[in-house]
Protein backbone atom coordinates (compact mmCIF):
# COMPACT_ATOMS: atom_id res chain seq x y z
CA UNK A 1 0.00 0.00 0.00
CA UNK A 2 1.32 3.44 -0.94
CA UNK A 3 2.00 5.99 1.75
CA UNK A 4 0.73 9.47 0.91
CA UNK A 5 3.49 12.01 0.45
CA UNK A 6 3.99 14.72 3.03
CA UNK A 7 2.64 17.85 1.27
CA UNK A 8 4.80 20.20 3.35
CA UNK A 9 7.93 18.26 2.39
CA UNK A 10 6.98 18.28 -1.30
CA UNK A 11 6.17 21.99 -1.28
CA UNK A 12 9.43 22.84 0.48
CA UNK A 13 11.71 20.67 -1.69
CA UNK A 14 9.93 20.34 -5.03
CA UNK A 15 12.44 22.69 -6.70
CA UNK A 16 15.27 20.18 -6.07
CA UNK A 17 13.38 16.90 -6.39
CA UNK A 18 13.21 14.99 -9.66
CA UNK A 19 11.60 15.61 -12.08
CA UNK A 20 11.44 19.32 -11.15
CA UNK A 21 15.00 19.90 -9.97
CA UNK A 22 17.33 21.95 -12.15
CA UNK A 23 20.05 19.29 -12.17
CA UNK A 24 17.61 16.58 -13.21
CA UNK A 25 16.20 18.69 -16.03
CA UNK A 26 19.66 19.74 -17.20
CA UNK A 27 20.75 16.08 -17.25
CA UNK A 28 17.61 15.10 -19.17
CA UNK A 29 18.23 17.85 -21.74
CA UNK A 30 21.86 16.78 -22.02
CA UNK A 31 20.89 13.13 -22.57
CA UNK A 32 18.32 14.03 -25.22
CA UNK A 33 20.75 16.28 -27.09
CA UNK A 34 23.51 13.68 -26.77
CA UNK A 35 21.31 10.97 -28.30
CA UNK A 36 20.31 13.24 -31.16
CA UNK A 37 23.91 14.29 -31.69
CA UNK A 38 25.15 10.69 -31.62
CA UNK A 39 22.58 9.69 -34.24
CA UNK A 40 24.02 12.38 -36.54
CA UNK A 41 27.59 11.21 -35.92
CA UNK A 42 26.87 7.48 -36.34
CA UNK A 43 27.03 7.52 -40.18
CA UNK A 44 30.54 8.99 -39.86
CA UNK A 45 31.62 6.37 -37.26
CA UNK A 46 32.32 9.13 -34.74
CA UNK A 47 31.43 9.81 -31.11
CA UNK A 48 30.77 13.14 -29.41
CA UNK A 49 34.22 12.85 -27.84
CA UNK A 50 35.77 12.51 -31.32
CA UNK A 51 33.84 15.67 -32.25
CA UNK A 52 35.37 17.75 -29.42
CA UNK A 53 38.87 16.51 -30.23
CA UNK A 54 38.36 17.40 -33.89
CA UNK A 55 37.09 20.85 -32.86
CA UNK A 56 40.27 21.49 -30.85
CA UNK A 57 42.49 20.35 -33.72
CA UNK A 58 40.56 22.38 -36.29
CA UNK A 59 41.32 25.42 -34.13
CA UNK A 60 44.98 24.46 -33.57
CA UNK A 61 46.48 21.43 -35.26
CA UNK A 62 49.47 19.63 -33.76
CA UNK A 63 48.57 20.01 -30.10
CA UNK A 64 50.44 17.93 -27.55
CA UNK A 65 48.28 15.17 -26.08
CA UNK A 66 48.59 16.76 -22.63
CA UNK A 67 47.34 20.15 -23.87
CA UNK A 68 44.45 18.50 -25.68
CA UNK A 69 43.52 16.73 -22.44
CA UNK A 70 43.73 19.99 -20.47
CA UNK A 71 41.55 21.84 -22.96
CA UNK A 72 38.95 19.10 -22.74
CA UNK A 73 39.37 18.67 -18.97
CA UNK A 74 40.24 15.00 -19.41
CA UNK A 75 42.78 12.79 -17.70
CA UNK A 76 45.63 11.27 -19.72
CA UNK A 77 44.30 7.72 -20.01
CA UNK A 78 40.95 8.87 -21.32
CA UNK A 79 42.35 11.10 -24.05
CA UNK A 80 44.93 8.45 -25.03
CA UNK A 81 42.23 5.87 -25.72
CA UNK A 82 40.20 8.35 -27.75
CA UNK A 83 43.26 9.30 -29.81
CA UNK A 84 44.00 5.57 -30.35
CA UNK A 85 40.52 5.05 -31.82
CA UNK A 86 40.78 8.21 -33.92
CA UNK A 87 44.11 6.97 -35.32
CA UNK A 88 42.49 3.63 -36.20
CA UNK A 89 39.84 5.59 -38.14
CA UNK A 90 42.61 7.59 -39.90
CA UNK A 91 41.33 10.91 -38.51
CA UNK A 92 44.53 11.90 -36.70
CA UNK A 93 48.15 10.85 -36.46
CA UNK A 94 50.48 10.97 -33.50
CA UNK A 95 54.02 12.23 -33.92
CA UNK A 96 56.78 12.76 -31.36
CA UNK A 97 57.70 16.37 -30.74
CA UNK A 98 61.02 17.21 -32.39
CA UNK A 99 62.13 19.29 -29.38
CA UNK A 100 60.95 16.94 -26.60
CA UNK A 101 60.71 13.22 -27.40
CA UNK A 102 58.52 12.63 -24.32
CA UNK A 103 55.75 14.66 -25.97
CA UNK A 104 53.42 13.40 -28.65
CA UNK A 105 51.64 15.88 -30.86
CA UNK A 106 48.31 15.10 -32.50
CA UNK A 107 47.89 16.09 -36.13
CA UNK A 108 44.83 15.92 -38.35
CA UNK A 109 44.98 13.65 -41.36
CA UNK A 110 43.37 14.81 -44.62
CA UNK A 111 40.29 12.77 -43.63
CA UNK A 112 40.10 14.55 -40.26
CA UNK A 113 40.60 17.94 -41.91
CA UNK A 114 37.94 17.25 -44.53
CA UNK A 115 35.32 16.62 -41.82
CA UNK A 116 35.42 20.31 -40.88
CA UNK A 117 33.39 21.01 -44.03
CA UNK A 118 30.85 18.28 -43.23
CA UNK A 119 30.33 18.14 -39.49
CA UNK A 120 29.74 21.72 -38.26
CA UNK A 121 26.69 22.31 -40.51
CA UNK A 122 25.37 18.88 -39.58
CA UNK A 123 25.85 19.55 -35.87
CA UNK A 124 24.25 22.99 -36.10
CA UNK A 125 21.20 21.53 -37.80
CA UNK A 126 20.98 18.58 -35.44
CA UNK A 127 21.47 20.48 -32.21
CA UNK A 128 19.35 23.49 -33.01
CA UNK A 129 16.49 22.23 -35.13
CA UNK A 130 13.58 21.62 -32.86
CA UNK A 131 15.34 22.21 -29.55
CA UNK A 132 15.27 25.99 -29.99
CA UNK A 133 11.68 26.24 -31.22
CA UNK A 134 9.95 28.99 -29.28
CA UNK A 135 13.20 30.41 -27.87
CA UNK A 136 14.31 33.90 -28.86
CA UNK A 137 17.91 34.72 -29.75
CA UNK A 138 18.16 36.79 -26.56
CA UNK A 139 16.90 33.87 -24.44
CA UNK A 140 19.40 31.56 -26.12
CA UNK A 141 22.27 33.98 -25.48
CA UNK A 142 21.21 34.45 -21.85
CA UNK A 143 20.97 30.68 -21.29
CA UNK A 144 24.41 30.26 -22.87
CA UNK A 145 25.88 32.96 -20.58
CA UNK A 146 24.31 31.34 -17.52
CA UNK A 147 25.72 27.92 -18.45
CA UNK A 148 29.19 29.42 -19.01
CA UNK A 149 29.07 31.12 -15.60
CA UNK A 150 27.94 27.93 -13.88
CA UNK A 151 30.75 25.98 -15.58
CA UNK A 152 33.25 28.61 -14.43
CA UNK A 153 31.85 28.62 -10.88
CA UNK A 154 31.95 24.85 -10.50
CA UNK A 155 35.34 24.64 -12.23
CA UNK A 156 36.77 27.17 -9.78
CA UNK A 157 35.25 25.27 -6.87
CA UNK A 158 36.82 22.05 -8.15
CA UNK A 159 40.20 23.62 -9.00
CA UNK A 160 39.69 23.27 -12.76
CA UNK A 161 40.23 25.93 -15.41
CA UNK A 162 36.96 25.65 -17.29
CA UNK A 163 36.47 29.30 -18.21
CA UNK A 164 35.22 29.70 -21.75
CA UNK A 165 35.72 32.60 -24.10
CA UNK A 166 32.54 34.44 -24.92
CA UNK A 167 31.69 34.19 -28.60
CA UNK A 168 29.01 35.83 -30.64
CA UNK A 169 26.47 33.32 -31.80
CA UNK A 170 25.53 33.43 -35.45
CA UNK A 171 22.56 31.19 -34.67
CA UNK A 172 19.43 32.26 -36.42
CA UNK A 173 16.46 31.73 -34.16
Amino acid sequence: MNTPADPDFLKRWQHVLAPYGFGYRLRLLSQMMYRRFQSELDPHDLTPFHWVVLCCLWAEDGLPTSVLGERLNQVGGTITGVIDRMEERALVRRKRDSQDRRVYRIWLTPKGSDLREVLPPLVEKSMHTGSLTGISKREYELFSQIMDQMITNLGNEMGLDCALETVDSPIKI
